[in-house]
């Protein structure tokens, strides 16, 4: 079931699906799921989030999907900048005609206080005083993580949070800019936090790189 779609950007779109539905129901607009992917909700979570892929751009080529060296997802010349993010039951999926991007959806876990010191500095967690927001932060630095697309960051050296901006209601969704760094780049985080889960979004233009 489509939770929410929007246009983060004017070349870009965005959707969240809540599953409640069967690998059949995908599979008719994307073909089967790989025979490699063997958990029954690992399947159902690919699945979506190439259907979503396509509910957003018909013309999406998905069978042309490939990883790049650093393993992040590309079409061929670019024709489309895309990310996907799944949490179950939930899977978000932004295209951008322009930008490079990076989304991530994150369900809300019991145990998250306990390893927030594996991507948090001390002052980074006096940000985040709760779950919610703790979670809020571990999606951050994944989008982050997703639109640089490069192995080898380390979530608190590389992607420090400095600030997290005041409450931005567009629509039915109020956002939480999240500020903060990467290798240089002064980024804007688009992040919110839902009934069920914590999302954060990047479109932005990445710097060009030697590799």
């Amino acid at each position: 079931m489509l939770y929410h779609q929007w246009s983060p950007t004017p070349n870009s779109l965005a959707a969240i699906w809540h599953i409640n539905e069967d690998e059949e129901f995908f599979s008719k607009i994307t073909g089967p799921a790989s025979e490699r992917i063997k958990h029954p909700r690992k399947r159902l979570e690919h699945l979506c989030g190439r259907f979503l892929l396509h509910h957003l751009r018909d013309d999406f080529p998905l069978l042309h999907i490939a990883p790049d060296k650093h393993d992040k997802p590309r079409l061929p010349d670019d024709q489309y900048f895309f990310s996907i993010s799944h949490s179950y039951p939930y899977v978000a999926v932004v295209v951008s005609d322009w930008d490079e991007c990076g989304i991530d959806v994150q369900t809300w876990k019991d145990n998250i206080a306990e390893i927030a010191h594996m991507y948090l500095s001390p002052q980074e967690r006096d940000l985040f005083p709760d779950n919610q927001l703790l979670t809020l932060a571990w999606s951050t630095k994944e989008a982050v993580y997703k639109w640089y697309g490069r192995r080898g960051n380390d979530f608190i050296r590389d992607m420090p949070i400095h600030a997290i901006g005041a409450e931005i209601r567009e629509g039915a969704i109020p956002e939480l800019p999240v500020h903060m760094h990467c290798y240089g780049n002064e980024l804007i985080v688009k992040s919110s936090l839902h009934r069920d889960f914590a999302l954060a979004l990047l479109i932005k233009d990445r710097p060009a790189t030697n590799e």
